[in-house]
């Protein structure tokens, strides 16, 4: 999707950019335009490589709090959860403060396979895949933290789940003033609905790595005919990670939607070791989840401005569901 946030890049620039990073110069390239914050090509190399280049935003542009440094934090992610055993592109190059470019960038290998929101499969194929989904999700929450909640990259971080969650959606309000967002309630009413829902988040005691942008679009499944095909090749974008509950991965895969006991993501989490429980405490953070979820989807058309022909239904779906999910605080 189109975003002010995306940088615009010459084929001179690229290619004078991979060639300082992985010493090929650039042959061909390919804007892919399905992400959101930012600018991603395909590339193909003089020495038959093929690769993705991330690229941050322009450096001075203001953005949501939470989405300082998103590139360290993905490259983060990268450095963990690849070690883990987490189907990944392999991370190539990372820049920070690159003086040349102005901004961080990561250089991540190509991908064969197709993004899941892209292909249509048969019901059978489409609960292995969610299956498969469940045990990766199991996998990633596995790896231990150093004892600090939220996003370190951005500040926004707590010794307690219940204070770096405070600090996470109270920065969002923040700039849903800044921004003038319309919501469906007035912030001071939002802020004090979670205030009062947050006791529910003490359970948690440990931080667990969450992926929290689990969507179709970021699962890449394996091309078919043949064996393996349609099942997951990599997990990507995850510079929305953040040190919290595990339970709110299962937010995205069941976005607009609800989290079902059936549901073969479900399985799969708990056939590879994962804990999940839906007791009301639990349905509480969910709903506290999703406040913060459609609460993103809302707010971050601000920096981005997003073309209205593309925003408008996710803009109304993300109004309509931030309603359900205030009204569920409200019966907590």
């Amino acid at each position: 999707m189109e975003s002010r946030t995306k940088r615009r890049l010459s084929v001179a620039e690229l290619d004078t950019l991979i060639r300082a990073a992985l010493g090929a110069g650039v042959l061909t390239s390919n804007e892919l335009a399905d992400g959101f914050a930012n600018a991603v090509w395909r590339l193909g190399l003089d020495d038959g490589r093929e690769v993705v280049l991330k690229v941050g935003p322009p450096p001075g542009l203001r953005l949501l709090t939470y989405e300082r440094h998103l590139l360290r934090t993905e490259a983060a992610v990268y450095e963990l959860a690849g070690p883990a055993g987490l189907p990944l592109p392999a991370l190539l190059h990372a820049s920070f403060d690159d003086p040349a470019l102005g901004g961080d960038h990561l250089i991540l290998s190509a991908l064969d396979g197709v993004p899941w929101n892209q292909v249509t499969l048969p019901p059978e194929d489409e609960e292995a895949v969610r299956y498969e989904l469940g045990r990766h999700l199991a996998r990633l929450h596995a790896i231990p933290g150093t004892g600090v909640f939220g996003y370190p990259h951005a500040g926004l971080t707590g010794p307690t789940w219940r204070d770096a969650f405070g600090a996470m959606t109270g920065a969002l309000l923040g700039d849903a003033v800044h921004y003038a967002t319309p919501l469906p309630a007035a912030v001071p009413e939002i802020a004090a609905l979670i205030e009062t829902a947050s006791p529910a988040l003490d359970e948690v005691v440990s931080p667990s790595l969450v992926h929290f942008d689990v969507w179709p679009g970021n699962v890449f499944l394996t091309r078919g005919p043949g064996a393996g095909s349609g099942r997951i090749q990599a997990l990507i974008d995850h510079e929305r990670a953040f040190w919290g509950d595990p339970l709110a991965d299962f937010v995205t895969p069941t976005i607009f939607e609800e989290i079902r006991d059936d549901d073969p993501l479900v399985a799969g989490y708990l056939d590879a070791g994962g804990t999940l429980e839906l007791t009301e405490a639990a349905r509480t953070r969910v709903a506290l989840y999703r406040v913060y979820l459609y609460l993103i989807l809302l707010v971050e058309n601000g920096p981005r401005q997003y073309p209205e022909e593309s925003y408008a239904r996710i803009r109304d779906l993300a109004t309509r569901s931030l309603e359900r999910s205030l009204a569920d605080l409200r019966d907590t």
